[in-house]
Order: structure tokens, then C-alpha cells, then sequence
């Protein structure tokens, strides 16, 4: 399938399009967002409005079959991914879709089976696969800066969100919707950069707790893996630390040498080998889906290959329901 010009049309306008992804739709050569949809139909307009969209719906229905409308970006929570994927797809419009890719494998598998029989590519929106920051890991990785990789520590830990304490919890804590904690919405991130440096995660070993009993879902997991590369890796995501114990830190560990990177937070990327201590700052961009955007809308035209797609997308929640496993089938 190839697009001479991507014209969009964006299910659930909610704040993560506001700066970070709805913008590149509008900004990217060859690329323009034509309708949105959202159930709230004030919203909507509103959001239509604002953004200068010609065009906006409170069903999806519509929207997908809007003929204008040549490509579907769907960012509604993930319990919504598969119905709105699998009817764009059966409709003829490729689907760029937020990360998670779905609420848990099997979903992510039924999108994949749909995408094989219609012919239409799907997309997966784990951007870090992108950005400059990343890429530098990636390029200090096979320029062998740390010599032969010998392992990677994962540690994130957060305080527990203001919000969670004082009302019901949101929709990122009820496995119903998102199909896990935080895990899924921070933690898939780190998780696909990784397959993106070392290739697939294999041999999942992980327990999943609920320690703060804050929401449904679980708060801390405990996880190792192999790449199928063959390099081991290690991960601890608790999100009932104090705030004094924030972390967020990526190791990469060879044996010549130490990366250090963060997955949420703009702190240079450090290399510490032989030569000594070096460290590479980056802005953090904008619409930090820009990247992305440029190289699905190429590949949409033929022009190359997407580095995330749903074939990727879906190895990663494959990876996050084997590491909430031992929680959700006590």
C-alpha cells in the first residue's frame, strides 16, 4: 500500500495530542490531519477548533469511514486499540497506534492477523526508536563504546501520584482498561528501546506485587530477561518509592566500558570507558513524536521502512504480560 499524501484522521483527541503527537500530523511533509473524533462532541469541535482541523466526529465509525480520511492515528486508551485497528484496517487505512499496542498479546495478535489479511501496515507509537538521544545509545552500542555488552539494569522508581490518594484512581491503573499499572504505560518504552538494541526479549523471569494497595494493579516488578542477541538483562519498576528516591536510569554495562541514559528524564546520555567520562546532553524535542511521524509517513510512501511497527509493538506487551503474570493468575 503506498500514499501519495497521508491525510489523517485521529480518534480520541485527549491531552497526549495536544503537544506531543497531534502536531507532527499537521507539520510532517506530505502528512495533514483532515478529522478527529472524540465521544465528547463539544470536546471535539473544540479540539477541531483549536488545532485547525477542517473536520471532526463523536463516533468512529464515521471518522473511519470518512472518504477523506486515508489513515487512522488512534490514541484512545488501550482498551479501545483493537476495535478502532481491526475496522480501519478492514476499511483500507493504515493504523499508527499509542503505545501499549493493545491491553495485552493476544489483542495485539488479532490486530497483527488482520493487518496480514487486509494488506494494511500497522504502526505502534514507541518513538524512542527515534529520538536523537536514543539513537546516540544505539550508535555508542555498535561502535562498540563499551566494548562487548555484557548486561542492562533497568531501575525506575516513583512516588505514588497526588491524584491516586485523594480520588479514584485513572484509567493508566485499572487493568480493564490499560491491561496493567504503570508497567505498561512507562516501562513499555524502556522495554522497546531495548528490543530495538539487542533484539527480542526472551526468557522472561518476573514477580508482579501490589505493595501500596493504592489501585487494582500491580505496583513493583521484579524481572530479568535474555535479548535474543544473548545479552541478560535486569529490571525493578516500584511506583510506591518516597519522592526523595525518584529514579530513572537505564545501564548498559560491556566490558570496556558503562552507558547511562534516562528513559523519561532530559539528562545527558553518559559513556564512561577507558578514555574516561563523556557526556552527550540533548533537548528534548517539542512534539517529541515528530521523528516517528516523518518515518511512517515515508514509509507509507514507499520511501523506506518504519523502525516500529506492529510487529515490534507486539513483542513488547508480550514481554509486559509475562511480567505481570505471577500477579494476574494468583
Amino acid at each position: 500500500m503506498v500514499l501519495d499524501e497521508v491525510k489523517w484522521g485521529l480518534i480520541g483527541c485527549g491531552d497526549v495530542t495536544e503537544v506531543k503527537s497531534g502536531p507532527p500530523l499537521q507539520l510532517t511533509l506530505h502528512s495533514s490531519l483532515v478529522a478527529v473524533m472524540r465521544r465528547n462532541s463539544l470536546l471535539a469541535e473544540d479540539y477541531a477548533r483549536r488545532h485547525q482541523v477542517p473536520k471532526w466526529y463523536s463516533n468512529g465509525d464515521e471518522l473511519i469511514n470518512d472518504p477523506e480520511v486515508n489513515a487512522v492515528y488512534i490514541a484512545t486508551p488501550p482498551d479501545a486499540h483493537l476495535e478502532y485497528a481491526v475496522k480501519s484496517m478492514r476499511a483500507g487505512k493504515p493504523v499508527y497506534v499509542e503505545k501499549p499496542m493493545a491491553r495485552n498479546y493476544a489483542e495485539c495478535l488479532e490486530m497483527l492477523k488482520v493487518s496480514r489479511e487486509s494488506g494494511v501496515p500497522i504502526f505502534v507509537a514507541y518513538y524512542r526508536r527515534t529520538l536523537p538521544a536514543f539513537l546516540k545509545v544505539k550508535e555508542l552500542i555498535d561502535s562498540n563504546a563499551v566494548g562487548s555488552v555484557r548486561l542492562v539494569n533497568v531501575r525506575i522508581y516513583h512516588p505514588a501520584e497526588n491524584e491516586i490518594q485523594s480520588k479514584e484512581a485513572p484509567w493508566r491503573y485499572n487493568p480493564d482498561i490499560s491491561g496493567g499499572g504503570l508497567l505498561f504505560d512507562l516501562a513499555s518504552h524502556t522495554l522497546d528501546f531495548l528490543d530495538y538494541l539487542f533484539g527480542a526479549i526472551e526468557n522472561v523471569k518476573a514477580n508482579a506485587f501490589n505493595q501500596g494497595g493504592l489501585y487494582p494493579a500491580e505496583d513493583l516488578v521484579l524481572a530479568n530477561w535474555q535479548h535474543e542477541s544473548g545479552v541478560p538483562g535486569t529490571g525493578t519498576w516500584c511506583f510506591t518509592t518516597s519522592e526523595k528516591d525518584r529514579l530513572d536510569e537505564v545501564e548498559i554495562i560491556g566490558n570496556e566500558g558503562k552507558l547511562t541514559f534516562s528513559t523519561f528524564e532530559s539528562r545527558p546520555v553518559v559513556l564512561e570507558n577507558r578514555l574516561g567520562r563523556q557526556e552527550f546532553p540533548f533537548e528534548r524535542p517539542k512534539h517529541v513524536q515528530s521523528f516517528l511521524m516523518e518515518k511512517i509517513v515515508a514509509a507509507l510512501r514507499g520511501e523506506l521502512e518504519s523502525p516500529s511497527t506492529g510487529i515490534t509493538g507486539a513483542r513488547t506487551s508480550r514481554v509486559l504480560d509475562e511480567m505481570v503474570k505471577s500477579y494476574y493468575t494468583k
